[in-house]
């Protein structure tokens, strides 16, 4: 079997569902177990760190483990880095067949540190067996040495290991969020997979096709394509209804019928202009739903009277927010106590001066499914909980189809990015 550590919501178990193959994941918190139930996905709710390793020995060919990362997360205190000498203390340890983990707990500044060291508990108690055939790590950035740590005990036991960081919008994801990976394996060579996107589209040359361009939020969220000129609405307009084309007191009428699931776009006076993005012409992404859209990916501006908007996503309400228009990838997206703050923010593109002008759109907040087809996740994921509880889920989960690539090697089937259907 495989299994998943600290499994949350389903990342790599949806990666591993489209590629044919399944997981048990532990994981504790409610929401998220709630959700892997909604979509099918084997889960024992557990902590972790209490659980014991012998039901896994004799019978695990995968190891995956993505510990939280709120103690090490630039979103946090990233009182992890304080305790980072205690948590390289217990890898090696508990490497060892030694467990000072209440020790060394208690030494720690945020209890959550220790986390990271979980996955060699097992790692060590596998091992004894001759297993597992490979494992795949994953956390924020930070987190690198001691994954490095991992992979000088993993190597001593006969592994291949690579670790670096990986960009998960290089490989198609509609994010450009940064992580930390470990990938080892007793059968193959150990490498991180090749990248399919960059910055800039690539040119076809003598050893085959370019990369194709970034994913953009426009692209990912189907904004601008021939069969769908205005995005599904949101409470409030915005990307998601555009700004203010809808009598006054319609909008949480529009925001209800969204959420009954039949609610059909009108224009009622507004329209898209679609402007041809020259970065990466030529290419179409390949993701999905999103094969018939045409190769230079328009972005969607909205339109009320002569006033047009470009919507750009902020990634909370602080000074440092990052601020991406929808014609590029997301920034990473964190949710938490700040869950409802990641909005649409509208600015003026153009409006001739003999026209009158028009207040500017207020922001609108992100919508759950849509923060989790920024994530890779599907529209119709069925996430369970209020939407804090939803939003802490997508931000802590890993990017299915980043996980899709990590995976596939090591279970020796092809990816078909196209299996990864974003927006509806």
């Amino acid at each position: 079997m495989i299994l998943d550590l600290f499994a949350g919501p389903g990342g790599w178990s949806h990666a591993l569902t489209v590629l044919g193959a399944r997981d048990i994941g532990l994981e504790w918190d409610e929401w998220a177990c709630k959700t892997r139930a909604a979509a099918g996905q084997l889960t024992i709710r557990t902590d972790v760190a209490l659980y014991p390793t012998w039901p896994w020995v004799g019978r695990t060919r995968g190891l995956i483990a993505s510990p939280p990362c709120q103690a090490w997360s630039m979103a946090g205190k990233r009182l992890g880095l304080v305790d980072q000498p205690l948590v390289h203390e217990a890898v090696a340890d508990l490497a060892s067949g030694r467990d000072t983990r209440d020790r060394l707990l208690a030494a720690c500044q945020d209890d959550r540190s220790l986390l990271a060291a979980e996955p060699m508990r097992y790692l060590h108690a596998l091992n004894l067996a001759g297993e597992p055939e490979w494992v795949a790590m994953e956390e924020v950035p930070d987190v690198l040495p001691l994954w490095k740590q991992y992979a000088a005990v993993l190597r001593s036991w006969g592994f291949s290991v690579w670790t670096g960081i990986l960009n998960a919008a290089d490989y198609g994801v509609p994010q450009t969020r940064r992580r930390a990976i470990l990938l080892a394996s007793r059968v193959r060579t150990a490498e991180p997979p090749p990248p399919t996107h960059a910055r800039e589209a690539e040119p076809e040359s003598l050893f085959g096709p370019g990369r194709a361009c970034w994913v953009s939020m426009a692209e990912a969220l189907g904004w601008g394509a021939t069969d769908r000129p205005v995005p599904t609405v949101c409470a409030g307009g915005g990307p998601g209804g555009g700004p203010e084309p809808f009598p006054s007191g319609s909008r949480q009428t529009l925001a209800h019928a969204r959420d009954r699931g039949h609610w059909q776009p009108q224009h009622a006076g507004a329209h898209v202009v679609l402007e041809p993005q020259t970065r990466g012409a030529g290419r179409t992404a390949q993701h999905g739903a999103r094969a018939a859209t045409p190769a230079h990916a328009p972005a969607p501006t909205f339109t009320s009277k002569a006033t047009h908007w470009k919507w750009s996503l902020r990634s909370n309400n602080q000074a440092n927010a990052t601020v991406r228009p929808a014609t590029e990838p997301a920034g990473t997206l964190f949710f938490g106590h700040r869950a409802n703050e990641c909005t649409w923010i509208a600015e003026p593109a153009s409006a001739p001066p003999h026209e009158e002008a028009h207040p500017t759109p207020d922001p609108i907040r992100i919508t759950a499914p849509e923060a989790g087809i920024l994530q890779s996740f599907p529209a119709n994921y069925p996430w369970q909980g209020n939407k804090g509880q939803q939003f802490s889920q997508i931000g802590n989960a890993v990017p299915p189809l980043l996980a899709a690539h990590l995976l596939a090697p090591h279970l020796r089937v092809p990816l078909n990015p196209d299996d990864f259907t974003l927006a509806s």
